[in-house]
């Protein structure tokens, strides 16, 4: 008499470790590894016959990596953590699932740009932004602000902007015949630095205390800021007119920069039409957007990502990447040690995001480029021949032995 389906000895079944789905291969691949196809995390199938499951979902082979050197084919076939658990939900995945779904009633699309500054906002990080005028930056900053129960303020970058026009200056008092301080725009705490490049280097200069102290010192007094603090920075392409460098001490105190593009075209039909009235801005906000949480929770939040775990292997892995660009051949200059601590508060925000207390190699791949993309410089050679920065970046990661944490 035949085997019943669910027994025939040319199929073997099992458990996925990562999601519990039941999987089905052929006997041919005992010992190989295999690629699940719903949480698409690479898994061992096993060599001994498990008991007999059901519903079972048939699952290809994966392709074995080259035996020497151990390199990874893509960024994207990074394995996961062995013994993953199913998404759990907690209070900073459910708080950035919310702010997202709030910030979709007036910001269309961009959504690495809201995942990469959420990131920042609770990593006590700072963003850059490489764009074009008009794509919506400002809107995204001021309804972030209402969302999160944040100050927010503006500054415009010109050529004749002075530090005190930033930092503040104190201003005689008449009635008083004494000097008394005047907090200027960056007293507040989502700060919106637009056109930053647009500015000379005294000016600059003015930021990098603030970004990396929290804190404004003038005439020796010092004034700390109110936390969570953000810059957001703009930046326009570096080949307009009237632009200046960043000087490389300002954009390695950036955790992030970020390419925001143009909208695709439903995208932008759905722009016309949810802001092609003639009503005002702050009424829109005012009736369309809720406030979620609030600075203290934010803090609260902040700290409680010190809890999230990261293997040994992970950090070694982080500092292989980190220095590998300092001898990459295309890089005139590498990354600094502050990009590995991104790299680290970063995977930690995206886990406790992903309802985890542990990060994973998926993690540090999701945010290499946006961390090393400003900390390296490329050769005279390589700019003459056109290479850019991400694709060198990626030949960079696909280089190096991905971890197997479990």
């Amino acid at each position: 008499m035949n085997n019943p389906p669910d027994s025939t000895p040319e199929t073997l079944r099992f458990p996925c470790p990562s999601c519990g789905s039941t999987l089905q291969v052929p006997v041919s691949a005992r010992g190989k590894q295999a690629q699940c196809p719903h949480c698409s995390g690479v898994v061992d199938i096993p060599t001994a016959d498990p008991p007999v499951l059901h519903q079972s979902t048939p699952l290809q082979p994966a392709p074995q990596p080259p035996a020497a050197p151990p390199t990874m084919p893509a960024p994207a076939a990074v394995p996961a953590a062995a013994n993953v658990a199913p998404r759990a939900t907690t209070e900073a995945s459910k708080l950035y699932q919310q702010i997202r779904d709030e910030v979709a009633k007036v910001f269309v699309g961009q959504e690495d740009l809201v995942e990469g500054t959420l990131i920042a906002v609770f990593s006590g990080g700072h963003v850059l932004i490489e764009s074009v005028p008009g794509l919506g930056k400002t809107l995204f900053v001021r309804t972030l602000g209402k969302i999160l129960g944040c100050d927010f303020g503006r500054i415009q970058f010109t050529a004749d902007l002075m530090p005190s026009d930033i930092t503040g200056a104190p201003i005689f008092n008449m009635k008083t015949q004494e000097f008394n301080f005047r907090p200027g725009p960056v007293f507040t705490q989502l700060l919106l630095a637009d056109e930053i490049n647009r500015s000379p280097a005294k000016t600059h200069a003015a930021l990098l205390e603030i970004m990396q102290e929290k804190r404004v010192t003038v005439d020796g007094v010092t004034h700390q800021l109110d936390l969570p603090f953000l810059v957001l920075a703009t930046q326009n392409p570096l080949e307009s007119e009237g632009t200046y460098n960043l000087p490389e001490a300002q954009l390695d105190r950036f955790m992030f920069k970020l390419i925001a593009d143009y909208p695709s075209e439903e995208q932008e039909a759905s722009i016309l039409a949810m802001h092609g009235g003639q009503s005002n801005l702050d009424k829109t906000l005012e009736q369309n957007i809720q406030t979620l949480t609030n600075p203290q929770q934010i803090n609260r939040i902040t700290a409680e990502t010190e809890n999230v775990r990261v293997d040994p292997l992970l950090i070694k892995y982080i500092n292989q990447i980190v220095r590998l660009t300092r001898s990459w051949p295309q890089f005139y200059m590498g990354a600094s040690p502050r990009a590995g601590i991104s790299f680290i508060q970063g995977i930690r925000t995206l886990a406790a995001f992903s309802g985890r207390d542990f990060a994973t190699p998926d993690d540090v791949v999701q945010i290499a480029k946006p961390i090393l993309r400003h900390r390296v410089i490329l050769t005279a050679e390589a700019e003459v021949e056109g290479q850019q920065i991400d694709d060198l970046l990626d030949q960079l990661m696909r280089s190096i032995e991905v971890p197997r944490i479990r």
